[in-house]
């Protein structure tokens, strides 16, 4: 059986999120006090040196100071980065960083508004999924970490799963990877053509 926190939290990831430690359970709603970096630097630490990866929409101006900071952590021993075909257009020289520094085949382009973590090792299968974004954000957030589980496989799979996309990509592609048919006929996402996603 999994332990169980509730949290209210109005200090730090750590606070937040306690002890990483087998089978826990966390589930937390902040106003803003920390952001997604902040939870996976917080994970690693308990954790010990492991692989990340990093779902996100984008990129803002104001994340790529905590992205290059997640990336010179030397205990991150591999990084795959799942973000949406929008990104690259905007933010193409730290997606650019990510490659260089672990390969050309961890960066995965599709249509994606998620925002999750995974970190593992031998010892921790560790998921972090919720609201918040790359970077300090004052609003109320929502986070859950779990450790263990069949959520964690099903992110794993579901990453497996996508491909790597030429540099020169089309929409066409990025949709395919992301299985939108599976969702959506044709028809239905036609409608969206032309339409610009919500951003800040």
């Amino acid at each position: 059986m999994k332990r169980k926190r509730v949290v209210e939290s109005s200090k730090s990831a750590g606070d937040a999120i306690g002890t990483v430690e087998p089978r826990m359970s966390v589930f937390a709603i902040t106003r803003g006090q920390f952001s997604m970096i902040d939870a996976i630097f917080h994970c690693l630490k308990g954790a010990g040196p492991a692989a990340v990866s990093v779902w996100t929409w984008a990129i803002a101006d104001y994340e790529v100071e905590a992205m290059a900071g997640l990336m010179a952590r030397r205990e991150i021993t591999d990084g795959t980065l799942v973000i949406d075909m929008s990104a690259e257009r905007r933010n193409g020289s730290i997606i650019e960083q990510w490659r260089k520094r672990f390969g050309e085949d961890n960066v995965r382009i599709c249509k994606n508004h998620a925002k999750i973590a995974r970190i593992w090792n031998e010892r921790y299968r560790l998921l972090l999924r919720g609201s918040m974004n790359l970077n300090f954000n004052p609003r109320f957030e929502q986070l859950d970490v779990t450790e263990g589980g069949e959520d964690f496989d099903l992110v794993e799979r579901i990453e497996n799963e996508l491909p790597v996309l030429a540099r020169k990509y089309s929409n066409a592609e990025a949709e395919a990877a992301s299985k939108l048919s599976k969702a959506f006929e044709t028809s239905e996402l036609e409608m969206f053509r032309g339409i610009k996603p919500w951003a800040k």
